[in-house]
């Protein structure tokens, strides 16, 4: 069955919470926060959001209905969407068909979290049954002895090396250049200093892993008519896949849903991945990266190594990848860092960045990966956003 297009829906308003190395204010700050500065930008009453999308890891025991109470706010359609590195792409796509079938006029989709040294400490016990099970016997927990056995395999199979991570790294950290939310933005990062960092689980090493803290990221969605009627740059959603548990016979996760899904991407978007003017991945390490480019087609499975030798991922450069500088450069907010794909693109591709743009940029790829358990994500999705 052919999937129904998104014609008539806009996404806009993105916003960024300034995000902080560590804090004592609780998720639901965060998360409120972002929501009041959705209502500044798009110049609307609070009343006017009748629908709710959001996601946290911290936030619990609440979920959205909690929030509702919180903000005062009464909307006709609510959606918890708790998968992590996906749910920015969830999210976009849960919200376009509420405003397409006329649940709601104005979604209001928000992605945040809080850290500190004890809170972090609960989420990687409490992350989940399966991976707490799978992981915690073997004297490995938290994502960086997962992620570890992933890198291993990938760069065993595809003969991967780890300067080949370290050039998606260093230009991801100088794309944070000019980004005042990238928390890693004002430090230079070249090859001699990625190659030298510390071990953290072999092969990963200190720039490999992403840097915990707390921030939101957020964006609205509605009809184009009502974004027109608003005035309000935005982009319309030309495509949009998720799958969730995909490849799971791999023995170790070489591949993620994309690319089950990338063929009805492009087609929905009648476009292929040439015509892709930046690309916004998750990307918690370096190797989550690699694999996106290859599922979504800009190469084979197994020559992102190749891939990223001979193209420049610099924001002015031949293949502007993850231009706000990703998780890796910003830190990961949390279940707000599957967001950052979504809202990084929706800024490039309408002239709002937060640092510097991609020259002339009008379609833009979005991609997310989340939940993980011991050797794969299961939450895969990706958007084509293009500017109207």
């Amino acid at each position: 069955m052919s999937p129904r297009d998104y014609r008539g829906v806009a996404v806009t308003c993105p916003v960024t919470i300034p995000y902080a190395r560590s804090s004592d204010r609780p998720s639901q700050w965060f998360i409120g926060r972002a929501l009041r500065a959705l209502i500044e930008r798009a110049g609307i009453e609070k009343r006017a959001i009748d629908g709710l999308a959001t996601t946290s890891f911290t936030l619990g025991p609440d979920t959205t209905i909690a929030l509702t109470e919180h903000f005062d706010l009464v909307p006709r359609w609510i959606e918890w969407i708790p998968t992590g590195g996906a749910s920015g792409v969830m999210a976009l796509r849960r919200a376009a068909r509420a405003v397409q079938d006329g649940d709601c006029d104005i979604v209001a989709c928000i992605a945040g979290d809080t850290t500190d040294r004890a809170a972090f400490g609960r989420l990687i016990r409490d992350f989940s049954t399966f991976s707490t099970q799978a992981v915690y016997p073997y004297g490995a927990a938290g994502p960086n002895g997962s992620f570890a056995l992933i890198t291993d395999n990938y760069m065993r199979r595809y003969s991967a090396t780890r300067e080949d991570f370290g050039r998606i790294v260093c230009a991801q950290r100088d794309n944070a250049r000019g980004n005042p939310n990238a928390l890693l933005g004002a430090k230079p990062l070249d090859m001699a200093a990625y190659m030298a960092a510390p071990p953290i689980a072999e092969p990963i090493r200190l720039f490999d892993c992403v840097m915990p803290c707390a921030g939101a990221e957020a964006f609205l969605v509605m009809s184009d008519a009502l974004a027109r009627e608003l005035g309000l740059p935005h982009a319309g959603i030309r495509g949009a896949i998720e799958r969730h548990n995909a490849y799971f016979d791999e023995p170790v996760a070489e591949r993620g849903g994309w690319a089950m899904d990338r063929d009805s991407l492009y087609a929905q978007a009648s476009l292929g991945p040439g015509e892709i003017d930046c690309l916004q991945t998750y990307d918690d390490y370096p190797v989550i990266a690699a694999m996106q480019i290859e599922d979504l087609g800009f190469c084979a499975k197994g020559d992102a190594p190749d891939f990223v030798r001979s193209r420049d991922l610099h924001i002015d450069g031949d293949f502007p990848f993850n231009t706000s500088g990703g998780q890796l450069a910003c830190g990961q907010a949390g279940a707000a860092g599957g967001f950052l794909p979504v809202v990084e693109a929706l800024r490039q591709i309408t002239g709002q960045p937060l640092g510097r743009g991609v020259p002339g940029a009008r379609i833009a790829l979005a991609s997310g990966y989340g939940m993980i358990t011991f050797d794969r994500c299961l939450a895969t999705g990706a958007a084509i956003l293009e500017a109207l």
